[in-house]
């Protein structure tokens, strides 16, 4: 059993009831699970606050409480710790209950608004390459060696983020590479966690819906940096015009990566096809699989984050050529007959959807129309979708607006939104089709011998959910179906 006052190290505490030396079975956020012998630490949320379920814990059998306000009435028997930030607590805590496990092992994090993923991804692929049992946490999936664990979150809660970092030590790995949302470092999910390094890769218009401004985006992000440990690397995209800032205060060792300025890893693209991408990487030229700008970026910057952690420069690029990327970011298909060319995408940002856009256009040969079907989630930022429906005209021959996540909105209201920002040229090339399933037909029998369809903002997900319920879609499956339909 462990001792509550051990796992109390860093914790700010105002006030104690009770004692710190008894026995507690494991942490608690959430009152529901909550047992005989549990610590229940009442976090203010978004959706709900900690502190109006106490008594129920309690009544759960919970043997102490972390809060920020203490209760009216003080039970006998039960140990109550007021402190300064309740979920700040719960990521000191859970990292002390599970043993620090982040210190035993090489974690590191990705944050910025697009490409998280496929970095953390690579990475994961990479040092699996080099030999080493990893561990990753991402929004695709979470892996312990070659074990898929659910995800549910970009990045998990404190306790479930601890447990499952000690399950990858335990299970013998020596890396783990994890996305670091803006949710999670304002939420204090990672409070706590020992990183060996982490990247930046670039800041855009996105979660407004949560962080209300651009510059409080901003400055959570940066906290992230800003509290890397001393022994620690931090590597910055020289290219986004917040880049250096990002890093103007970590005490870790700073790099920074780039394909237009001077920097410690430096990249030029030399061929940008379907085939892959050629490119110089500081002065080597490599062929990779991945296509497309951004997985220059991408590429860079798992580069340079294996040569901080000793990594042979040659071997890493030797591995970096074979791999692909994560699953629905530019992930193509072609049909057969037509050779028609679907690319599912989870681009959801206006910077995202025209990133690829603007990939596509350069993987022209000729005249071929681009397609584009694009929705926007609901209950989400309501302030991009106008901007992602200009954006997809502006840069497609064709759009088709249709549903993406209408979650607890009406998908006709959301295509409405996104009409808005549509000026009389944009408005002569687009259709809305609300079915999503419909606009990927409508896009396919729409598409001539070599035209390219991007089916944009859901990418890896395998459901639409429609009034809180999330039902069974995949966008890659449905342009399969399609396609075995074209060829028949």
């Amino acid at each position: 059993m462990t001792i509550l006052k051990d796992i109390l190290y860093k914790v700010s505490i105002r006030s104690v009831a009770g004692s710190t030396a008894i026995s507690v079975k494991d942490i608690q956020i959430d009152s529901r699970k909550v047992s005989a012998g549990s610590v229940f630490v009442a976090v203010k949320g978004v959706a709900a606050d900690g502190h109006g379920f106490i008594e129920k814990a309690i009544g759960s059998g919970a043997i102490a409480v972390v809060c920020e306000v203490m209760p009216s009435t003080i039970k006998d028997g039960i140990t109550y710790i007021e402190v300064e930030n309740s979920a700040a607590a719960a990521g000191f805590m859970a990292h002390n209950f599970f043993g620090q496990p982040s210190e035993k092992i090489k974690l590191v994090g990705v944050t910025g608004t697009n490409g998280k993923t496929t970095i953390a991804t690579i990475l994961y692929k990479l040092f699996t390459s080099l030999g080493y049992k990893c561990g990753l946490v991402s929004t695709v999936e979470n892996r312990i060696g070659d074990t898929v664990v659910a995800a549910t979150h970009t990045t998990p809660d404190a306790i479930s983020l601890n447990a499952l970092l000690k399950h990858m030590k335990d299970e013998g790995c020596s890396h783990a590479f994890m996305e670091v949302s803006s949710h999670a470092i304002q939420q204090h999910r990672i409070t706590g966690l020992y990183f060996t390094g982490g990247l930046f890769s670039n800041i855009t218009h996105d979660h407004l819906d949560y962080h209300k401004t651009f510059d409080e985006y901003i400055r959570v992000k940066k906290t992230f940096f800003d509290n890397l440990p001393s022994g620690a690397f931090a590597i910055s995209n020289a290219d986004d015009k917040r880049g250096a800032v990002m890093l103007q205060n970590t005490n870790a060792k700073k790099y920074f990566y780039s394909l237009r300025t001077v920097a410690d890893f430096k990249g030029k693209i030399l061929e940008n096809a379907l085939s892959g991408l050629v490119m110089t990487v500081n002065d080597l030229e490599v062929h990779f699989r991945l296509i497309g700008e951004f997985n220059a970026y991408n590429l860079l910057a798992v580069y340079g984050a294996a040569i901080c952690m000793n990594e042979d420069k040659q071997e890493v690029l030797r591995y970096l050529s074979l791999l692909t990327g994560a699953e629905g970011r530019f992930d193509y298909s072609i049909s057969e007959k037509e050779r028609i060319i679907a690319i599912v995408d989870y681009a959801h940002t206006p910077d995202a959807l025209l990133n690829v856009l603007a990939t596509i256009k350069k993987l022209r040969k000729g005249h071929e129309q681009i397609i584009t079907v694009v929705g926007c989630g609901g209950d989400r930022d309501k302030t991009k979708r106008p901007v992602m429906a200009e954006v997809a005209c502006e840069h497609s021959d064709k759009v088709i607006l249709t549903s993406d996540n209408p979650r607890s909105e009406d998908p006709n209201e959301i295509i409405r939104d996104m009409e808005a920002g549509l000026g009389s040229a944009a408005k002569r090339k687009y259709i809305a089709i609300v079915d999503r399933k419909e606009a990927i037909k409508a896009a396919i029998s729409l598409a001539k011998q070599e035209d390219i369809i991007l089916v944009a903002g859901k990418g890896h997900e395998k459901y639409q959910e429609i009034k809180g319920v999330k039902n069974h879609f995949d966008d890659k499956e449905v342009v399969k179906e399609m396609f075995e339909m074209l060829e028949k």
